[in-house]
């Protein structure tokens, strides 16, 4: 079984075009993908997070 591609927060930010305070105001409201929290406190999200994430958005605009 292929290990998931985890993403950094800088690089998921890159993708969906947000600044870090937009996505934490997103993260407090429950409204950005699922994210996992390492004991270094930095955040990594999974691929299929984000992808799930993003077809989520586009559902919501349709």
């Amino acid at each position: 079984m292929a290990r998931q591609q985890r993403l950094t927060l800088s690089e998921v930010l890159d993708e969906i075009g947000l600044s870090r305070a937009a996505f934490y105001r997103m993260r407090a409201r429950g409204k950005a993908p699922k994210c996992a929290k390492l004991p270094n406190g930095q955040i990594r999200i999974t691929r299929e997070a984000l992808d799930d994430w993003w077809a989520e958005q586009e559902g919501r605009a349709a």
